[in-house]
């Protein structure tokens, strides 16, 4: 059974949240993600059987991925690929935030530049 592409208004609150994890670390990465922007595909878990729809993010200068479960929960990935501000020889390589439209967390993914 589909469920479809992902109402708007979520659309639009998950491409905030991804801009505001990366807002915290005193970055930005202009006004992307733009939710108007992605690409859809459905994807089924070959466990339980369940469909869920992913939202991609491709042909810019960053990659990013969106993934809606039926049970209204969402994981998404952002790359921001920028110079950590504080930590010398780190860099910011994405965000991620995870949880219910509601109420979303997230966090930085960092790495560290080889030497």
């Amino acid at each position: 059974m589909s469920q479809g592409i992902p109402d708007s208004s979520v659309g639009e609150a998950v491409c905030s949240a991804l801009r505001s994890q990366v807002g915290k670390l005193g970055l930005t990465i202009g006004d992307e993600p733009v939710w108007a922007e992605a690409a859809f595909e459905e994807t089924t878990d070959p466990f339980s059987q369940e469909i869920s729809v992913i939202a991609y993010w491709r042909g810019g200068a960053r990659f990013g991925k969106a993934t809606f479960f039926p049970d209204g929960r969402i994981f998404a990935e952002y790359q921001v690929l920028l110079p950590h501000p504080e930590k010398a020889g780190s860099y910011v390589d994405s965000v991620q935030i995870w949880g219910r439209p509601q109420q979303l967390r997230g966090e930085a993914v960092l790495a560290e530049y080889a030497t």
